[in-house]
């Protein structure tokens, strides 16, 4: 068995050496040994950043949008006997009830549509770390507001100046409805790092907002909740909740955007790994005109003694250690590549589109082991059928002809 194993090396070296009188062959094999690394290292380079893209919005996300946020289900409000119902049951949560209304900001001839929040300063920047960097005073007067970087930027405006917003309810005034408008103060800055956010969200004081709208003292519309544990959390919050209010997690919010997210990823895993599939295509013909050429070595050893699968396996093998060869070389370049990308700024991107200025790199260890599987089961397949091809080579008929 081991002699048997000797000589299946030996003709498997002898074959993978460069043959000067048949060069294609040769240049063929090595093709498709460079088509795999390549395909493994395009391959790991963009699930890496697709991983990377993937953390970063869900990071970003899940601050902008908190853990849980607690809504009615019935009506457009609250009592706040809910809040109460919650800091009783969960103490070691942190809430935020909170005012919302749609409203446009207007400063000179420019306007934005905003979400208004109008929230307890307090008690928001302990579920918001974004909006808790942003507070630079303990007491902050009636009317005076908090934006974000974006729309700061887009106005052109400083701390102190006023700004003027619409909002969408309306009032009787004689005959007519006017909206609601009010001038508050920007007293700070807020910044998430989406420009989306950073643009929409305005955060007042509830009690200004509630006078504004004239909505009942008892009455919120909503409230977030700050957990480390928002999954296992939300079930426990909904137990202890009546029918008029129910909890959604921030991925419930955003169910639709991961969704298509991870559907993006899957398609990009696949049609790179057509790459490696090309590649593999190459492993086959190379070892398809081995066999032509070789098919007199390949009758001689048969009639030599070696068998058919003695033979199947010279060529499998073959076929195993150029597609094993390229996925090895691929790994190494790709994790030289990560490396690179990672400690160096190569790559910068637009802050405000992406949310970062840096390329986010996040490799995961199953994207790793489906890379790997994927590539060996293409060659794996590949190497197989040239093999078993060179297996049916007639002994009689090749050397009587050759």
């Amino acid at each position: 068995m081991v002699k048997k194993y000797g000589v299946i090396l030996f003709v498997v070296k002898r074959y993978l050496r460069f043959d000067a009188t048949q060069p294609f062959i040769s240049i063929a094999a090595i093709l498709a040994f460079l088509g795999v690394a390549v395909g493994v290292m395009v391959l790991l380079v963009a699930m890496a950043i697709m991983n990377g893209f993937d953390k970063e919005f869900r990071e970003k996300l899940f601050v902008m949008n908190y853990p849980i946020t607690i809504l009615p289900r019935f009506s457009d409000t609250l009592h706040i006997d809910t809040l109460n119902t919650l800091a009783a049951n969960f103490p070691h949560f942190k809430f935020s009830p909170y005012l919302q209304a749609g409203a446009m900001s207007r400063h000179k001839n420019q306007m934005e549509g905003n979400i208004v929040f109008g929230v307890d300063f307090n008690a928001e920047k302990a579920v918001n770390p974004v909006f808790a960097k942003a507070i630079n005073s303990e007491n902050y007067q009636p009317f005076e507001a908090i934006a974000g970087k974006a729309l700061k930027d887009k106005f052109m405006l400083n701390n102190g100046d006023k700004l003027l917003l619409i909002f969408t309810k309306a009032e009787p005034i004689g005959l007519a409805l006017t909206p609601v408008m009010k001038r508050f103060t920007i007293s700070d800055t807020f910044s998430s790092g989406l420009n989306a956010y950073d643009k929409a969200y305005f955060y007042a004081q509830i009690d200004d907002i509630r006078q504004l709208l004239r909505i009942d003292e008892n009455s919120i519309h909503g409230i977030h909740i700050f957990t480390e544990n928002p999954f296992e959390d939300i079930t426990a919050i909904n137990s202890v909740l009546d029918s008029s209010a129910h909890a959604v997690g921030w991925w419930e919010q955003n169910a639709n955007f991961f969704s298509a997210l991870e559907l993006e990823k899957r398609a990009l895993f696949l049609v790179l790994m057509l790459i490696i599939l090309v590649a593999a295509l190459n492993i086959i013909s190379s070892l398809l005109m081995t066999v032509l050429n070789r098919r007199k070595e390949i009758a001689l050893l048969l009639s030599l003694g070696a068998s058919s699968k003695e033979i199947q396996k010279i060529f499998f093998m073959l076929g195993c250690l150029i597609g094993a060869g390229g996925i090895v070389l691929g790994l190494l370049l790709g994790g030289t590549l990560l490396w690179i990308l990672s400690n160096f700024d190569i790559i910068s991107l637009p802050a405000d589109v992406y949310g970062t200025a840096h390329l986010p790199l996040e490799l995961s260890l199953t994207d790793l082991t489906l890379t790997i599987i994927g590539a060996f089961a293409i060659v794996l397949i590949s190497s197989w059928y040239p093999a078993k091809k060179a297996s049916q080579t007639d002994v009689l008929d090749t050397l009587r002809h050759e």
